[in-house]
């Protein structure tokens, strides 16, 4: 089958009706993605917001933070799946403890880079109008770090979202489920169909978080962030 040929047969697999209805069916199957993924992001999110914005604010255990982060995303997450798979068993743990472990470190060090990088003078600003040390972290630092906060967000969301068609190898849903029952059946139009609807949410979560950097990054402060 050639590339037109795969292309024509995973359009005909997206638009047929059968594929939009039932607990197989691609709402169901995404509603599911979406599952394990908001889970996931929002669990390193408690992790990684409050440790990141407390080390960068009081400036201690840096190197340590950002060590860490480093060592975490050179572990393999599909080599981590099997390995909580072993620990405990088939489920949603296996699947939701390496997509933590993804999404942890970049939220976690463009926190602490973004409230580091506050420039002195403005937090001697806020202290000069009586603001102390949480109030600093919340009113001033954490608004001029939100650039790199947000990316960092934005990095984690999109490598969870793809990641998380892992989860079909632990036996549960999501998209990941069209790709590897399309695999173990041969349909290969079930496989690029499955893996177009990832690619097409990972876009969509892209596109979503320019409206929030929009809606909560001040115009003077959009031009700010870096790679994560």
């Amino acid at each position: 089958m050639n590339l037109s040929d795969q292309i024509t047969a995973a359009w005909n697999w997206l638009t047929t009706s059968s594929h939009w209805s039932g607990s197989d069916g691609i709402p169901h199957r995404l509603l599911e993605h979406l599952g394990y993924s908001g889970l996931a992001l929002a669990i390193a999110m408690v992790i990684a917001l409050p440790l990141g914005a407390l080390v960068g604010h009081t400036g201690r255990g840096g190197f340590v933070v950002v060590s860490l982060a480093n060592l975490a995303r050179a572990v393999p997450t599909l080599g981590l799946l099997l390995l909580v798979v072993t620990i405990t068993s088939i489920g949603l743990t296996p699947v939701i403890v390496p997509l933590i472990a993804l999404a942890t470190p970049p939220i976690l060090v463009n926190t602490y880079e973004g409230i580091r990088g506050v420039d002195a003078d403005i937090k001697d600003a806020a202290k000069g109008m009586g603001m102390k040390g949480l109030g600093v972290l919340l009113k001033a630092e954490v608004p001029v770090a939100m650039p790199l906060i947000l990316l960092g967000l934005r990095t984690a969301a999109i490598q969870v979202v793809a990641t998380a068609t892992i989860a079909a190898e632990a036996g549960i849903g999501g998209l990941g489920r069209f790709i590897i029952d399309g695999l173990s059946r041969k349909d290969y139009p079930s496989v690029v169909g499955g893996s177009v609807l990832v690619v097409l949410l990972a876009v969509v979560v892209q596109l979503a978080f320019i409206g929030i950097r929009r809606a909560f990054v001040s115009q003077g402060l959009r031009g700010s962030s870096r790679t994560s």
